[in-house]
């Protein structure tokens, strides 16, 4: 559900180490979310919706916008890929994997009754407990930076795993999304520092990317994402501020759709309307905003760092059965507090860290909450990462 970027002089990285560092914060701002993922992300964002039996049915499912997601785990594993020792190639390189507790998640759509009185009760939003690992990969060469994020999410028997028949498990779901963000710096390129504002913007970067998920729901989410604008590497003091403004084109799937609805929805049928027309979701390009931050807290005399990622999708179009819904401007907050074990524990920095944190999600998919249930997540983060050298 579940992003950084760089803009140091990648060629001189290797002679001067003020420039390694410099090259290893920018590397982490190319990508945004989970998270989106990526990944991010966004996700990091998914957008599968679980038909809940005896709970909403058919009427819940047209209710859920396709998929879109900033990666949780991106932020994180950029913010501490800072010391990777560089190959022949690569000015920077590092490699992450971690693990990551988050919850209650949100997945829109997905609902439970409670009782309230009624001979029904009422629908609530369900809370789903996810177990995610991240692959992480950071690189910075001549020309610019690459980033790669791949979440496996495995979600709470409360996310049932479902097929293409609409038949659910007694297990919970699995979801893969994989991000890729890179950068190209025009000032690296053409050898200048045109594409810079002293003081305030060190480096103006072409921002391009790409989100590609599945999860074995019903829904059978197989979004399709791009990304494409400008990358602003701020000037600042310690860390790194990074903003990306760029155009965002998704396409997905949504499985509820392609059959008419059914009798216990209360939603009419069309009769010979092609339903299955809307399967297959396009959505409309629209602007996208990243901004993704690392800040040292040497003050704290621990070797502590403040990293996350804020992420505005605006408005995409239209979603559901027959696409009777609009989809909302989406906002996803994470932050997470990093603390580098191996220096505080062996002198060894950049090979072990924990972290804690806590993301926001706003119109989850960009789902309308009048619409669609379950489109606010409040989930606390927990997790180690591990540095591969």
């Amino acid at each position: 559900m579940r992003r950084r970027d760089r803009g140091a002089r990648a060629a001189g990285l290797v002679a001067k180490p003020g420039r390694v560092k410099r090259a290893a914060l920018l590397i982490a701002a190319a990508l945004l979310a989970p998270v989106g993922a990526v990944v991010v992300v966004g996700t990091a964002a998914r957008a599968e919706t679980v038909e809940d039996a005896g709970a909403g049915g058919r009427a819940d499912a047209a209710r859920k916008p396709a998929n879109h997601r900033a990666v949780a785990g991106v932020p994180l594993a950029a913010a501490t890929a800072m010391a990777a020792p560089p190959p022949s190639y690569f000015s920077f390189s590092d490699t992450v994997i971690s693990y990551r507790f988050q919850g209650p998640s949100a997945e829109p759509g997905l609902s439970v009754r409670r009782p309230d009185g009624t001979a029904k009760g009422r629908l609530v939003p369900r809370e789903v407990p996810k177990n995610v690992v991240n692959l992480f990969h950071a690189n910075s060469w001549a020309y610019g930076t690459n980033l790669i994020s791949l979440d496996i999410l495995q979600s709470g028997s409360q996310d049932a795993a479902g097929d293409k028949l609409g038949q659910r498990k007694n297990y919970g779901a699995t979801e893969v999304y994989l991000i890729y963000r890179g950068v190209l710096s025009p000032n690296k390129i053409f050898d200048t520092t045109a594409f810079a504002i002293p003081g305030l913007v060190k480096d103006i970067g072409l921002a391009f990317g790409a989100d590609v998920n599945t999860k074995n729901t019903t829904f059978d989410s197989e979004k399709r994402a791009g990304t494409f604008g400008l990358n602003f590497a701020f000037d600042v003091p310690v860390g790194f501020v990074n903003l990306k403004v760029q155009a965002y084109k998704e396409f997905s799937r949504n499985g509820f759709a392609g059959d008419p609805p059914r009798q216990e929805s209360g939603i009419p049928a069309i009769p010979g309307f092609d339903y299955s027309h809307f399967r297959s979701v396009e959505f409309k390009t629209t602007p996208e905003f990243e901004l993704t931050y690392t800040i040292p807290l040497a003050f704290t005399g621990l070797p502590l760092a403040l990293a996350g990622f804020n992420t505005i999708v605006m408005p995409k179009g239209r979603y559901g059965d027959v696409n009777q819904y609009r989809t909302k401007t989406e906002f996803v907050s994470q932050t997470n507090l990093v603390l580098d074990i191996g220096q505080l524990l062996e002198h060894a920095p950049n090979r072990v860290e924990a972290f804690v944190g806590f993301q926001y999600w706003h119109n989850k998919f960009g789902g309308d909450p009048r619409s669609t249930i379950n489109t606010e997540e409040k989930a606390l983060i927990a997790g180690v990462a591990y540095h591969l050298k």
